[in-house]
């Protein structure tokens, strides 16, 4: 696997800091990545690619970004049957579902074929160095799968 794509939303920067060192973690394994944010990608996309990487931010009471709705949608005529996958994102505990924009992802990318080869990564607001080699190791963990 050699061929990835990374689509991400952030709002406050937590999320896009998580996606760097995600990025990082990906590149360690010589892969070609192409990293966009969501409001400039396309589902149909994600056909075009060995491995997917979706990360974002939980907004509301536990609900996906405004600008990651469009995208999940389209998800839903797409079959990704033998595409690897993780998701990633930066949560508040202070809402009623922690870190739930992850999980419906998660649900997606398996719902649509894709195999989701690790647990989803939730960092509690911006992560911090311990979290950021999380990041990495979760990029790392598409190779080992």
């Amino acid at each position: 696997m050699n061929k990835l794509i990374m689509i991400f939303a952030s709002m406050s920067g937590n999320t896009e800091e998580m996606a760097l060192a995600v990025e990082k973690g990906l590149r360690e394994g010589n892969a070609d990545v192409t990293v966009k944010e969501v409001f400039d990608a396309n589902a149909s996309e994600l056909l075009e690619y060995d491995g997917i990487v979706l990360g974002a931010y939980t907004w509301g009471d536990g609900e996906l970004p405004d600008e990651f709705l469009d995208f999940y949608e389209e998800m839903d005529e797409l079959d990704l049957s033998g595409k690897k996958a993780v998701v990633f994102g930066s949560c508040d505990s202070g809402y009623p579902a922690y870190g739930a924009a992850v999980d419906l992802l998660i649900d997606k990318l398996k719902e649509r074929g894709a195999s989701v080869v690790a647990d989803g990564l939730k960092v509690e607001l911006s992560p911090s160095e311990a979290e950021k080699e999380q990041c990495r190791e979760l990029g790392r963990s598409l190779f080992r799968s």
